[in-house]
């Protein structure tokens, strides 16, 4: 049986008299099933996924024809340049995902930092491939110089256009976040720029081996 606590006037308990405490209402972003970004940006990532799927597919089955062209083609190209931009895809990673956790912080300051730092990484990326192109080509190796070169162009070539489309996303990211667009509450838009370029991450960390070290 439960028995009701009853207080003399004036000398009930202050935790009685206190009105009971507001539940806080559930954060509609920290809800789960919620999709991280925004829906359009997965249609990207999803179209650049099979894009890439379909690439690789020609990847195999050109290795599955001329086995000895693509156990002696990465011996010939430039594997340091490979091995430095995967330490810059994976760093610049690194440096959107701590401008993302900033953010939610409401650290926006430190997400600034954090978002600039992962710009001026990522835009090694190009410059180090084209110094790898030029590498390649002072050695006479271009896309005619056997499959698989020509595999080997098309697809780091591809790689770069989406990356390149990533860094661009980086530096729209940062004009927003310097203008205040971004919040603790409200940061789709740099989750889904987070979003495409773990995405874009991935997909090199795949070409990196084929390419690069299986011989």
């Amino acid at each position: 049986m439960m028995m009701e606590a009853t207080y003399a006037p004036g000398h009930a308990p202050a935790d009685a008299l206190r009105k009971p405490a507001r539940m806080p209402e559930p954060n509609a972003r920290q809800l789960p099933g919620r999709i991280p970004g925004n829906k359009g940006i997965w249609v990207g990532i999803t179209c650049e996924f099979v894009e890439f799927a379909l690439m690789f597919s020609v990847y195999f089955i050109a290795r599955y024809h001329y086995p000895d062209a693509f156990r002696q083609g990465p011996e010939l190209i430039w594997t340091t340049a490979g091995a430095i931009n995967t330490l810059i895809m994976v760093s610049s990673s690194f440096f959107v995902a701590c401008s993302l956790a900033s953010v939610k912080n409401a650290e926006i300051h430190r997400a600034r930092f954090w978002l600039a730092a992962a710009i001026v990484t990522a835009l090694g990326y190009p410059i180090v491939k084209l110094l790898e192109v030029d590498w390649n080509l002072a050695h006479g190796i271009d896309g005619k110089a056997g499959i698989f070169y020509t595999v080997y162009y098309y697809l780091t070539f591809n790689h770069l256009v989406h990356a390149c489309w990533g860094i661009l996303g980086m530096c729209w990211a940062f004009f927003r976040l310097s203008t205040n667009a971004y919040s603790a509450e409200q940061h789709d838009g740099l989750e889904a720029l987070a979003c495409y370029w773990h995405a874009t991450d991935i997909i090199w960390l795949v070409l990196f081996p084929l390419f690069y070290v299986l011989a």
